[in-house]
This record gives C-alpha cells, sequence and structure tokens, in this order.
C-alpha cells in the first residue's frame, strides 16, 4: 500500500516527528544543534514556522509552506539528517539501517495534518503548546523553555496563565 500525503503548495501542516529510542532526551540535550538545522535549512527551503513544542524524544509543529511549494518531505529529510551529523554515534542502528547507510537516531516516518480550518489550527496551536504538561514535564505550559508559547505570550496572543494543569477543557487537535 503506497501512502499519500497531502500536497497543497501554501498551506499549513502540523506535524510529530518522534526519535527512535523514545526513552532518550536528544532534542534537548542537543537543543541549539535542533535549532541551527532548522535555520540552516530555512534558508534554502523557507517554511514560518507557526507553533512549535520541542520535547525530549519528539516534536509537534505546524509550519506554513510557501504559496509555490508543498515539498514538507524534503525539509524533514534535511532538518534530521543536518541534526543527525551534529550528534555523536552511540545510537543503536539496525540491520536494516545500517544496510541504507542511515544512522538510528529519528523514527522513519512522521505524523501529518493538513490544517482545514481557523479552528483546527487553533485547536493544533494549543495542543502544542499543551503538550509539557499533558506529558508531565511542567505544571503550565509557560514552565516549558522550548516552545513557541513565549513568542505567543510576548504577542500579546494568549497570557502567561493560560491552561494551567487541571483548568483546561475539550480536545487540542487530538479528535
Amino acid at each position: 500500500m503506497q501512502y499519500r500525503r497531502a500536497n497543497i503548495p501554501g498551506a499549513h501542516y502540523f506535524f510529530t516527528v518522534n526519535i527512535a529510542e523514545r526513552d532518550k532526551s536528544l532534542l534537548i540535550d542537543y537543543i541549539d544543534e535542533l535549532r541551527s538545522a532548522f535555520e540552516i535549512i530555512k534558508q534554502n527551503h523557507p517554511f514560518v514556522i507557526e507553533a512549535i513544542v520541542i520535547l525530549p524524544d519528539h516534536i509537534h509543529t505546524l509550519w506554513k509552506l510557501p504559496d509555490n511549494d508543498a515539498d514538507f518531505s524534503t525539509r524533514w529529510r534535511l532538518i534530521k539528517s543536518t541534526f543527525s551529523r551534529t550528534l555523536p554515534q552511540t545510537e543503536r542502528i539496525s540491520s536494516s539501517r545500517r544496510k541504507k547507510g542511515e544512522r538510528g537516531i529519528w523514527q522513519r516516518r512522521y505524523w501529518e495534518h493538513l490544517i482545514r480550518d481557523e479552528n483546527d489550527f487553533a485547536r493544533h496551536v494549543d495542543y502544542i503548546h499543551y503538550n509539557p504538561v499533558k506529558h508531565g514535564y511542567v505544571q503550565a505550559p509557560v514552565d516549558w523553555p522550548y516552545s513557541s508559547i513565549h513568542r505567543y505570550i510576548k504577542k500579546g496572543i494568549i497570557q502567561s496563565n493560560w491552561a494551567v494543569k487541571g483548568e483546561i477543557n475539550g480536545c487540542f487537535g487530538e479528535a
């Protein structure tokens, strides 16, 4: 079966991208290298990061692609490979990955969702910002340092006390 990805230039997309060894904390241990990988790739393959949260073992992000471009797959491939090249080679590498010359840093696949409308956009941004609370890393979203919530607060889009643990009703992009 061939998996079909959405292919709409200029659209907004939500992504979840995981590292292979989910018990590791590579993404925050090497946060500067990850940020650098994003910036390097954005130079030649532009996109706008509307929202993002970096957790120890996965990323949730919402992107806006250029009006004439729908190629998020290349962007993710380049971000993953650029980041991986900065890390020491200490991960377990399966025989199938070894045969293909791959590192064992990232899960091969990722989840993408084409944002349908403003409500869908808002639900996914909320999901991104609330995720560190959901996983038990912090009591309030504002307490997680690796999140675009700080940009949203600075711009006055949300308040710093938004979604204190136990005060959330509804779902955030999970339905």
